[in-house]
């Protein structure tokens, strides 16, 4: 999974930058306040959504546990539907699955649901380095991909955008949209609609992700508010699935928990408007599934971490966060943003580069993400577990070992806090050296003239 091009750098370094931008915060708020409001309602309205919650993390949970099993049933169901299934290690190795089954038809054209899991892998880059065009479909990924921009929220991609924004996107970009182009939400969405018609009818190849895949059927499940999958799913002769292997449930009737959890969750809506299933390749149309893995058994072995592989996307913990909706999705670097990108992204990652090494420290822990999550994934939990792993700077090391000697023992520490007294004016109100990262966001507490262990023993003696 890259890095997305034109941010480098740490989390702290492409938020500073963020938050100067006031029309992205004006963007960011009133969208993810709107979608929070209407999903409140929502789940207000189901008396039993405790329980929901808990049995789609129990769902999630037995499934993860047994993923082995589920995935080679999944496999069997696919191939005596008549569909082909392909395994992918990595991002290299489902890029070149993808791209060879393209070329095998010998199509340069290709449209795409919505799918996180291809941008994750940077598919579309790679299909044209191979020189085989990817059209968007959805309409926030079209207003991205138009805009030579990137994703900034799982559920709604161009998020960042306002209705003047993507007028202006679609007058430079979108050859065919009208002059008079107005940005009332239905022009835009006419103007898109009569663009992507002509992708529909013509293109022979269709790429999709999953929300979910039921092993006993070997049935994949896209959940959408658009139609456009609809149509990407029926008219290609060729459909292409790319899924992440944690997608997985083992029945139709666990499904039906998470066709409720899912888009109060993600939409606020009681029901999404459209629910495509397919199962294996029907008259006219050959299916492959690429079942990918990036990483994500490695997510799977940590007894902390893989809680993070119960998401089912929806968004919820984005739309409440107070650091996202003040720095915006790009700051994270990641197609995953917000608290699930700041715990998913690492893991699958690694913590290796100083991007990633600074995610799981882009929250302040409100507890705010695990109380909305529909799946009961505890965010803060996973946060604190992914810091202590993070390498620390030999500096803050140091510190640590000699905090540590010192709190060791009570003389040591009556000893500590005298001198600190006697000295508390010539420390400085911003640290030096290394130690000044933690001073910048934070305001060193006063040191007072007497500690309470002395103010204790002077007022026992009186």
């Amino acid at each position: 999974m890259s890095v997305f091009i034109g941010m480098p750098g740490d989390f702290p370094a492409n938020s500073a930058k963020a938050v100067q931008n006031s029309q992205l915060r004006f963007n960011l708020r009133k969208a993810t306040h709107t979608i929070r409001g209407k999903r409140a309602t929502v789940v207000g309205e189901l008396p039993d959504w405790a329980e929901l919650r808990a049995a789609g993390k129990a769902i999630k949970d037995h499934t993860l546990r047994h993923l082995d099993r589920y995935l080679v049933q999944l496999e069997e169901a696919v191939q005596r539907a008549g569909g082909q299934v392909h395994w992918a290690r990595d991002a290299a190795e489902a890029n070149r699955i993808v791209t060879d089954l393209v070329r095998q038809t010998g199509e340069t054209e290709v449209v795409k649901v919505k799918s996180m899991a291809t941008q994750e892998i940077g598919l579309n880059e790679h299909l044209a380095e191979h020189g085989i065009t990817a059209y968007e479909t959805d309409l926030a990924e079209l207003i991205v991909q138009l805009g030579d921009d990137f994703p900034s929220h799982i559920l709604v991609p161009a998020i960042h955008r306002n209705r003047s924004e993507i007028r202006e996107i679609f007058l430079a970009k979108m050859g065919d949209a009208p002059a008079d182009l107005t940005d009332e939400p239905a022009a835009l969405a006419e103007a898109a609609r009569l663009h992507l018609r002509e992708r529909f009818l013509r293109s022979k190849v269709a790429i999709s992700g999953a929300n979910f895949m039921i092993a006993e059927t070997g049935t994949c499940v896209v959940l959408e508010s658009e139609g456009n999958g609809r149509m990407c799913l029926t008219l290609p002769e060729t459909l292409i699935s790319v899924v992440g292997i944690e997608k997985l449930l083992p029945t139709w009737r666990d499904l039906e928990v998470f066709l409720q959890l899912l888009p109060r969750s993600s939409t606020g809506e009681r029901m999404n408007p459209y629910t495509s299933t397919w199962t294996g390749s029907t008259e006219g149309q050959t299916f492959h599934l690429v079942l990918l893995d990036n990483g994500r058994t490695n997510v799977l072995a940590d007894e902390v971490g893989r809680q993070a592989l119960r998401c089912i996307r929806c968004s919820a913990c984005l739309n409440v966060c107070p650091v996202y909706e003040r720095a915006g999705g790009h700051a994270y670097g990641s197609v995953y943003p917000g608290p699930i990108g700041a715990i998913l992204t690492p893991q699958l990652r690694g913590l290796g580069s100083d991007l990633d090494a600074s995610l799981p420290y882009a929250s302040t822990l409100c507890g705010a993400c695990f109380e909305v999550c529909p799946v009961a994934i505890d965010i803060p939990e996973v946060l604190v577990d992914l810091r202590a792993k993070v390498a620390h700077p030999r500096a803050e090391r140091a510190g640590m070992r000699v905090a540590g000697w010192v709190l060791a023992k009570e003389v040591r520490l009556a000893k500590a806090q005298r001198l600190a007294s006697r000295f508390r004016k010539l420390v400085p109100k911003r640290l030096p050296g290394p130690l000044s990262a933690w001073t910048d966001t934070r305001d060193l507490p006063d040191i007072p003239k007497e500690s309470f262990r002395e103010w204790w023993a002077r007022n026992e003696r009186a």
